[in-house]
């Protein structure tokens, strides 16, 4: 089985991998899990992407990684870990893999006046436009996340084939200036597919949440040169940056959209500020660069970074 085409699922055995919609609009967020099952399903387009997608709408103890199993005897009540667990000594479970395939997150995108949130065509037609042009005029999946219709904005999810398989690191080039989550395109970020589930007394706003744009079957992706940052992000060597940073930097590349980026990185800016023996000046730098590659953009993690190194220094 080819990598570029499948898609790992995650199975939580007896966990909620869905929101839960109470009556007064209370959204109980998903089950906090620790180990999963990994199930690398195979794909061969879009079509059958998208009746994969219809599948897992319903199975509500799953989503989906971009990432590999590492060991294909070893998939069973595992850990989602990119890199060893020093104080465990776990191993990796998850590897980066090139995917044909590609998840668009729109979170809160401006939604116009004439759009109605049931209409998700006409959301995604929108959606598209903050795009790369290489998207007009292909065929795309059109999914409502949890909250689309419950909470402003547009709230939808994208998914694409593309030309040739595609890394994460050159999707996040790819899309740095457009208003999607760049953190689900890392190997072990979580992305939801399960609807929601409405409570007695609640209801779904939308008659349906997954649709098909038309168009050409596959996206047109760039030569890899062009999706190739001048400067891409990477650990710093410790002879850079007196004191080893490291364990921070992983933590804020590594740091989901569930878990607030913001105060990841705010809290390893105050860790370098408390610590007269790091050279604050460079492990900004670093932490900032970390930032970006976990989705921020860099004005918001320049600030964040800051702040942190301002009161981690006045409390330390």
């Amino acid at each position: 089985m080819s990598p570029a085409g499948s898609v790992t699922i995650l199975r939580a055995r007896g966990r909620r991998l869905a929101k839960t919609i109470h009556p007064d609009g209370t959204i109980d967020q998903y089950d906090y899990v620790r180990t999963v099952d990994l199930i690398e399903h195979p794909i061969a387009d879009l079509a059958a992407l998208e009746k994969l997608l219809r599948l897992l709408e319903r199975r509500r103890d799953c989503s989906i990684v971009r990432g590999k199993p590492v060991d294909p005897n070893s998939v069973k009540a595992v850990r989602r870990l990119l890199y060893p667990d020093r104080e465990t000594g776990e191993p990796p479970t998850l590897a980066e893999v090139p995917r044909r395939w590609v998840s668009l997150d729109f979170d809160g995108l401006s939604k116009p006046d004439w759009v109605d949130p049931v209409d998700l065509l006409g959301c995604a037609c929108v959606a598209i436009r903050t795009l790369p042009i290489e998207f007009r005029q292909a065929t795309l999946i059109v999914q409502a996340t949890a909250c689309h219709g419950l909470k402003p904005g547009i709230r939808i999810r994208l998914w694409a084939w593309l030309s040739r398989p595609v890394l994460g690191e050159e999707l996040k080039y790819w899309f740095r200036s457009a208003p999607v989550d760049r953190a689900i395109f890392g190997a072990a970020q979580v992305i939801y597919t399960a609807a929601p589930v409405f409570l007695p007394g609640s209801f779904d706003p939308l008659p349906t949440r997954i649709d098909t744009i038309p168009g050409h079957e596959t996206v047109p992706v760039p030569a890899p040169a062009r999706l190739k940052p001048v400067n891409p992000p990477r650990l710093p060597p410790e002879s850079q940056v007196h004191g080893n940073i490291s364990g921070l930097i992983r933590t804020v590349e590594t740091a989901t959209k569930e878990q607030n980026r913001n105060n990841a990185l705010y809290w390893a800016a105050c860790r370098v500020a408390e610590n007269p023996d790091i050279n604050h000046h460079a492990a900004a730098r670093d932490l900032v660069r970390a930032a970006i590659h976990a989705g921020l953009s860099e004005k918001e993690a320049a600030a964040t970074v800051r702040s942190g190194l301002r009161h981690g220094g006045r409390h330390g």
